[in-house]
């Protein structure tokens, strides 16, 4: 495994690229204020199951091979920037189904759809994916016993350990929030708009940022 020196510098650099919010956690919030609290929790645990799968894949070396190819890069980047403006769109339409679905008991959706939409979103990720690619083997103890491939998991888990805990963080204070819109119909139509658009706006974001690159 990595020296303490070395988990001690990767845990540092996680946690400042973590707090500052990015794709994941605007989409998180983005998320609470559409459609709640619940939702959003869900959506969290599917993009860290997600996060995970790209984690094995950059282990493995296939990480590597996409975030080194301009092509199958911008493929990544501009396929989850439209299902990010897909879930953003349908958000934004469903937003005076909030009061509804708030008032009559009714979930949004299913715990199984709201964590597939999150892991779609976290595997799709390729700001991750060069995250991943780019910066664990630099944390790499080469005079290790252990493989460098075994290194970059541990490393990658306790990135996704961390994320976890901030965006638990960001899902129930967004989701809080909403509770506090929610007592005002109009107020909740609102929010819940708002979110969708900031869905929309990222996955645009993205999409721009993927297409300049």
């Amino acid at each position: 495994m990595p020296s303490a020196h070395h988990l001690i510098a990767f845990a540092i650099t996680a946690f400042i690229i973590i707090v500052v919010p990015g794709p994941s956690v605007l989409f998180i919030v983005g998320r609470a204020l559409a459609v709640g609290r619940r939702e959003a929790v869900l959506t969290m645990l599917g993009n860290t199951i997600g996060a995970a799968v790209m984690l094995a894949l950059i282990a493995l070396g296939l990480g590597t091979l996409i975030a080194a190819s301009a092509i199958a890069l911008t493929v990544v980047k501009l396929g989850g920037a439209a299902y990010l403006i897909y879930l953003g769109v349908h958000a934004f339409r469903s937003r005076k189904s909030l009061v509804e679905a708030m008032t009559s008991g009714v979930k949004p959706g299913s715990s199984r759809k709201t964590m597939r939409q999150g892991f779609l979103v976290g595997v799709t990720n390729a700001k991750t994916a060069v995250f991943f690619a780019a910066v664990l083997p630099q944390f790499v103890d080469k005079s290790a016993s252990s493989p460098a491939w075994t290194q970059i998991l541990m490393l990658g888990l306790i990135f996704i350990l961390i994320a976890l805990c901030s965006d638990s963080v960001w899902a129930v204070v967004a989701g809080t929030a909403r509770e506090w819109f929610a007592r005002s119909p109009r107020r909740l139509e609102l929010v819940g708009g708002t979110g969708g658009l900031m869905i929309i706006g990222l996955g645009a974001s993205i999409a721009i940022t993927g297409s300049k690159e």
